[in-house]
């Protein structure tokens, strides 16, 4: 199989609490890295009662500071949130702790509702989006080797030239990565509807870089693994529950599963069909099950590399489908 690599929102669960939840992240990164997980990525999300991670940079510290060898990063920086230099000073400082072993990968939205946008300072001026293609080249080029007379300069940052990826759920990434000639990570996991389309402009407009002379393209997958299919698909609803809460306008800590019975209860036609359309890519179920899913995945997609969320609500479930994830990684 392709590389797999975790992302990890850092679950609030329902019964359960942010420091609970972020001592949840260590270990399972630690155990990632046993398991030979390529990369363990962070997303930035604020002001919601079911993720822990607004401090994104804090915790991917955290985190490498706990492993020894697995690259750590962002899935992603939401860069309209935050000055250019003041990233390249954070990674900057990463990289400089722990060489070699951070990406940083960066988003356009704001990783949140417009009102703590505001919050956070974010621009929301008709059109901003447009800076940030500049946002991403001045970011770069804090992290690459300072130039003569150059009045601002990212310290620490200048010279650890840490990777960037570009991230998306539209054309509108796919086509800046291609542009810039960096890799690029489609979040699937949460918006398939653009993915075979954007991974073909990706590819086909890809202009060569120095850093990355091809295409190189992850996809994010939801991967929930277990013993059997029936232990899988009763875990899969509370993620399902998530989603449905989403339809609604309606947010908090990762809820309990149910039966899938209960499940069906919970839900109109309508929105069980929206639901599954956000889950498109998606893989449940025993470990044979999930190995059919995903090759179909990878055949369609031709993914360098898989990025795999697994949101339950049980810690000791969710460390058991990520260790059947890489035993299915190592049979492959």
């Amino acid at each position: 199989m392709i590389p797999l690599s975790v992302l990890d929102l850092a679950p609030i669960v329902e019964g359960s609490d942010a420091a609970e939840s972020l001592r949840h992240t260590l270990d399972l990164a630690q155990h990632a890295e046993a398991w030979g997980y390529h990369r363990y990525w962070l997303a930035e999300h604020h002001n919601m009662d079911g993720v822990a991670c607004s401090a994104t940079a804090v915790l991917i510290g955290h985190v490498a500071g706990g492993t020894r060898r697995i690259r750590v990063g962002s899935g992603g920086v939401m860069l309209p949130n935050h000055a250019p230099l003041v990233v390249a000073e954070a990674f900057g400082t990463l990289a400089t702790l722990y060489p070699g072993r951070i990406d940083l990968g960066l988003g356009r939205a704001p990783g949140t509702d417009q009102m703590t946008a505001r919050a956070l300072r974010r621009q929301m001026t008709p059109g901003n989006e447009d800076s940030f293609p500049n946002d991403v080249l001045e970011l770069q080029a804090y992290l690459a080797e300072a130039q003569p007379g150059q009045a601002v300069r990212a310290i620490p940052g200048a010279g650890t030239k840490v990777p960037i990826w570009i991230l998306g759920s539209s054309l509108y990434g796919a086509q800046l990565a291609a542009y810039l000639g960096m890799p690029y990570a489609f979040a699937s996991h949460f918006a398939p509807e653009q993915l075979m389309q954007a991974l073909e402009v990706y590819r086909a407009t890809y202009r060569p870089s120095a850093d990355w002379p091809k295409p190189h393209a992850m996809v994010g997958v939801n991967v929930i693994v277990a013993d059997n299919d029936d232990a899988a698909a009763q875990a899969f609803t509370s993620l399902q529950q998530r989603f449905l809460g989403m339809q609604r306008g309606v947010r908090g800590p990762l809820p309990r599963p149910v039966t899938p019975a209960e499940m069906d209860a919970m839900w109109s036609p309508h929105e069980k069909a929206a639901v599954q359309r956000m889950l498109t890519a998606t893989a449940v179920g025993s470990p044979d099950t999930v190995h059919r899913q995903l090759a179909d995945i990878v055949q369609a997609t031709q993914a360098d590399e898989l990025i795999v969320a697994c949101a339950v609500h049980s810690h000791a479930a969710r460390l058991r489908s990520y260790e059947l994830l890489s035993q299915l990684a190592g049979a492959s």
